[in-house]
């Protein structure tokens, strides 16, 4: 059988920002089919050589910068004749290619994996959708939001990774990596993780200031201070605050350990693992990466019921909870010149201190059995095997049937018009 070739667009597969891990876990498991090449325009801030990667016989990545342009692309349609063209980041990034979208029609379909961050719906997006012929979308909240509009070509296929490479570690190899982590008199301490860029829609600051009100009910109720906040982040990133200073400014930082070198699968399993749950209170939150990989390792999360989040948190079908979901106190409508409007969900720092003293109550017993559940959860709902499944039955359906369903514009009719 003849393999289909598909050409992918999106964060070189080899570096490691959330883009670019889904596409590698993507492609990984599309190849293991038997049915696909894949040859990825790999973006990236800095490459080391442009020169193309073949990483296997059926996938090579040619380093790019931003992510591509309309000579790329023309260039690749006559010299590989894709079977498909897949794209994947934020819409914004391709807006040459949804110009020249009737070009790449007289060639192949194209299909997005894509979210959105929250409502109400993007009717600036309209060209965009219109421009693609599978939306296979990340969040439920995306697929929710594109349903009505596009209904005969949307999909939800939420992020997933294999279950071998975020899982519950064995307890005595939790203490041994605690005491590794964070030293022999934080062993016994409640471990709180967060894990994003440091970046103003993360809201790092507001959490430390919701730790520090965490700290002080926390001596006030039950007279102990055992308790570790680990912040896996740049804390002197540009694009958001000094988070060393914050810490410092609230005199929290012998409670606070900052986790600053970039690090693999292991690594990132091992900080999961020693904590007993994970946060994430983002005003705006396409998916939330972090905190899947925290139900998949059995720990149960804080979040904020925004975008992705509220999906992780709450089974909407039979209303289960995996944590604890903050309902927004207030919501605010963000935007600029392209993205008309956007809901942005804050969740006051109080409230975020007292789910952590909540979780913190949680007894250690009743903590793990929710864990148990939360990995249960991350198996069924978010699988990998569904995801590559669904993947592929996409490009098939797509691949097999776009035709009949573009509307190319009819030059003979736009001549009986004139």
């Amino acid at each position: 059988m003849k393999k289909q070739k598909i050409l992918m667009i999106s964060d070189h597969l080899l570096t490691h920002s959330g883009v670019a891990i889904q596409s590698k876990y993507l492609v990984d498991g599309l190849i293991k089919t038997g049915k696909y090449q894949i040859i990825q325009l790999g973006a990236a801030v800095n490459h080391k050589s442009y020169d193309p990667i073949k990483l296997n016989e059926d996938l090579i990545v040619i380093p790019i910068d931003g992510f591509g342009n309309k000579k790329i692309i023309r260039s690749l349609l006559v010299s590989e004749k894709p079977d498909a063209l897949l794209i994947f980041t934020d819409p914004r990034f391709f807006n040459y290619l949804f110009e020249m979208e009737d070009e790449i029609h007289q060639v192949c379909p194209i299909l997005y994996w894509h979210v959105w961050d929250n409502k109400p719906y993007p009717k600036f997006n309209n060209h965009v959708y219109d421009s693609v012929d599978s939306l296979n979308c990340i969040s439920y909240l995306t697929y929710n939001l594109l349903k009505s509009n596009h209904q005969h070509k949307t999909t939800y296929i939420p992020h997933s990774f294999p279950d071998s490479v975020y899982y519950p570690l064995d307890e005595n190899s939790i203490k041994e990596y605690k005491n590794q982590v964070l030293g022999k008199e934080k062993l016994n301490d409640f471990t709180v993780l967060w894990a994003n860029r440091n970046t103003r829609r993360k809201r790092p600051a507001d959490l430390l200031k919701a730790w520090q009100i965490f700290l002080f009910n926390l001596k006030d109720r039950h007279n102990k201070s055992n308790a570790t906040l680990i912040i896996h982040t740049n804390p002197e990133d540009s694009a958001g605050q000094n988070l060393y200073e914050v810490a410092k400014s609230l005199n929290i930082q012998d409670s606070v350990r900052f986790s600053t070198d970039i690090i693999g699968d292991d690594e990132i399993n091992i900080l999961h693992n020693i904590s007993d749950c994970s946060i994430n209170i983002s005003f705006a939150e396409g998916f939330g990466l972090s905190t899947l990989i925290s139900l998949y390792t059995a720990k149960p999360i804080i979040v904020t019921e925004t975008g992705g989040l509220t999906r992780q948190v709450i089974n909407p079908e039979t209303l289960e909870k995996y944590g604890i979901g903050l309902k927004p106190d207030m919501t605010t409508i963000s935007g600029n010149q392209e993205i008309h409007y956007l809901n942005e969900d804050y969740v006051k720092v109080e409230k975020v201190s007292k789910a952590i003293l909540q979780m913190y109550e949680i007894s250690e017993d009743d903590r793990k059995s929710l864990g148990k559940k939360c990995r249960e959860y991350a198996l069924s709902d978010f699988s990998y095997e569904n995801m590559i499944s669904s993947w592929d039955k996409s490009l098939q359906n797509t691949i097999k049937n776009w035709k009949e369903s573009y509307k190319r514009i009819n030059i003979v009719n736009i001549k009986e018009l004139v």
